[in-house]
């Protein structure tokens, strides 16, 4: 692992087996699109862990950087009638990061997590690391494996 990366993105990755290739870009990494221009890949190849409420029940939705999610989708997946973006404070509280840098796994609390099947388009696909200003490549099998998502439609 990179010598000089954040304490977020060096605590996301302590406890699993995965040897991450942490890229740090200062200018931050904020958008899907922030991210690609950044890394120099195709936006789909981003991912977006989206943190959303609901029907009280925080959630993430991991879905690919060219495409917005479907609220009502994700509600429907989740097995709920209203879904909503989380507060900052419930971004934090739910995974222990901060929105925008927010991990596809490695969360504080065993929140759900449902990933588009369109990610697949891409392997591997490129992932926030805990913080703004960190990413690092993931295989989809790896993806899978780490963040044990519900693979459901939530575009």
């Amino acid at each position: 692992m990179v010598a000089d990366i954040p304490d977020a993105s060096r605590r996301l990755f302590e406890d699993v087996d995965f040897e991450p290739d942490v890229h740090v870009f200062p200018e931050g990494t904020k958008t899907a699109e922030d991210a690609a221009r950044a890394i120099g890949c195709e936006v789909a190849a981003i991912v977006k862990s989206l943190v959303f409420d609901v029907d009280g029940e925080p959630v993430v939705a991991l879905v690919p950087g060219d495409l917005r999610l479907d609220t009502n989708a994700l509600a429907e997946a989740a097995g709920g009638t209203k879904a909503g973006r989380a507060s900052l404070d419930q971004v934090r509280d739910a995974t222990g990061f901060a929105a925008g840098g927010t991990p596809p796994f490695g969360h504080a609390t065993s929140v759900r997590v449902f990933a588009d099947p369109a990610l697949r388009r891409n392997d591997p696909v490129w992932a926030a690391a805990g913080t703004p200003t960190t990413v690092f490549p993931i295989s989809i099998s790896d993806l899978d494996r780490l963040a044990k998502p519900i693979w459901a439609e939530v575009t």
